[in-house]
């Protein structure tokens, strides 16, 4: 029935029409893609709090894991958090600590919504999974395979330091974007006038957003941007850009508008009842505002992603979700792509992800923080010695609100860790993760 909705400039309304008509499609049946069989899959993960003891952790490190969020929130760095801890498929920990407005000290809750930004990226890479796992493409293929505008792609060049753009010379691509360069922030893709990172391409790309913009309407006129560097080269993180092109793929594959497929495949099976690109009205009293912090005193401040059209959905930074929506989203990682007995992909297709990708050009990127890291599908991934001491092969991604998710499979550790602040406090969830792993006793 959606078959042709792909490039036939349907809007938000319908789409989001679609998603909250949907339900929670409990059982998909016969009519599920290949993929989401039961068979194999491992125990039920149910939200029970268990006793740290029988996931091999210690209740003083639990008691250390709140300690270390209570800590911020008392110092003035965080308004409030909700965060949760699983281990070998058991809830140890899973507390809101602080408030959701810290002025009139409205308590935050357990199932407060969040801007998850970034964080949204790797759920748009599973996205792509599970096309690649149903065989309909290939990481590999040419993003103008779906995409015409993108055949015959430009870089721009430009001596060290100019901003001049008559200066900056346009040269052919040696090789088209692939998939996986979207994935992986290869492609040389800027995100928005004024990207920093943009350099010489800056200059040059005049592209804007125009009010009624769509995924449909805006991602085909991207394929005409000039890129900042030759694919595949380097690496330069694209805040919104390159994953909305990998989500509009989606769209144009499946025939389906994009959350709703997000729903269907993703949401849905997974159990993440409150994951949204647009948060319906009943729930929007769950959507933490997002606060700025200065000696110790709270303010309001605005929605970076309220300034996209509004019918725009962003696959780089435009899912609200939960805790609890995340925990089950990495418990399907943990269980090599199989959730409560819904499997979303198989093993070797999910491997993928958390496979490094770019050799060392994440590691090289910004050497203090992305040092000993190697980078997959829209995730960071632990080597020895990385700097945020995750153990060997862990992975995640985290968004600009302060919002952060990661699996440890060495471990058997899931990690849920949510703040609202901008700019969110550098590493903020660093002393969270840290108190988790020293909760590990055996």
């Amino acid at each position: 029935m959606y078959r042709n909705l792909a490039g036939q400039g349907e809007r938000t309304a319908l789409s989001r029409r679609s998603l909250l008509s949907m339900g929670a499609l409990a059982a998909l049946g016969a009519c599920a893609p290949r993929g989401l069989s039961s068979a194999g899959a491992p125990a039920r993960f149910d939200w029970t709090l268990r006793p740290p003891a029988e996931a091999g952790m210690s209740e003083a490190g639990i008691a250390a894991v709140r300690a270390a969020v209570q800590k911020q929130i008392d110092a003035g760095i965080i308004g409030g958090a909700v965060s949760a801890i699983a281990r070998r498929g058991k809830l140890v920990h899973f507390e809101a600590q602080g408030f959701a407005d810290p002025v009139a000290k409205t308590p935050m809750r357990k199932d407060a919504i969040f801007r998850v930004m970034s964080s949204s990226k790797p759920l748009t890479a599973l996205a792509v999974l599970t096309l690649v796992d149903e065989g309909r493409i290939s990481l590999d293929d040419r993003v103008s395979k779906y995409i015409p505008s993108f055949a015959n792609p430009r870089v721009a060049v430009s001596p060290p330091g100019n901003t001049d753009p008559a200066k900056v010379k346009i040269v052919a691509a040696d090789r088209e974007l692939v998939i996986r360069d979207l994935l992986t922030h290869t492609s040389g893709i800027t995100s928005g006038r004024g990207d920093p990172a943009a350099g010489p391409a800056g200059l040059v790309n005049t592209l804007e957003y125009r009010p009624d913009d769509t995924l449909e309407s805006y991602i085909p006129r991207l394929g005409t941007a000039i890129l900042q560097f030759q694919p595949g080269t380097k690496f330069s993180y694209s805040p919104t850009d390159a994953l909305d092109t990998a989500l509009y793929i989606v769209q144009f594959v499946s025939g389906m508008p994009a959350d709703v497929y997000m729903h269907e495949r993703i949401f849905a099976p997974l159990g993440m009842v409150d994951s949204y690109y647009h948060v319906p009205e009943a729930k929007r009293d769950r959507l933490v505002d997002i606060w700025s912090a200065k000696d110790g005193k709270f303010s309001k401040t605005p929605d970076i992603l309220e300034l996209l059209p509004p019918g725009m959905i962003s696959g780089g930074g435009g899912i609200r979700s939960t805790v609890h929506d995340f925990m089950n989203f990495e418990l399907m990682l943990l269980g090599e792509g199989s959730f409560n007995g819904r499997r979303i992909l198989r093993p070797e297709t999910l491997a993928l992800m958390s496979r490094n990708a770019v050799g060392r050009l994440f590691a090289d990127w910004l050497p203090s923080v992305t040092g000993n890291s190697g980078f997959g599908l829209a995730v960071r991934v632990a080597e020895e010695g990385n700097p945020s001491g995750r153990s060997v092969g862990g992975y995640g991604w985290g968004g600009a609100y302060g919002t952060e998710s990661w699996v440890e499979p060495a471990l058997d550790l899931a990690g849920v860790y949510f703040i609202q602040m901008n700019p969110a406090p550098f590493g903020a969830s660093i002393d969270f993760e840290n108190a988790a792993r020293a909760a590990i006793v055996g």
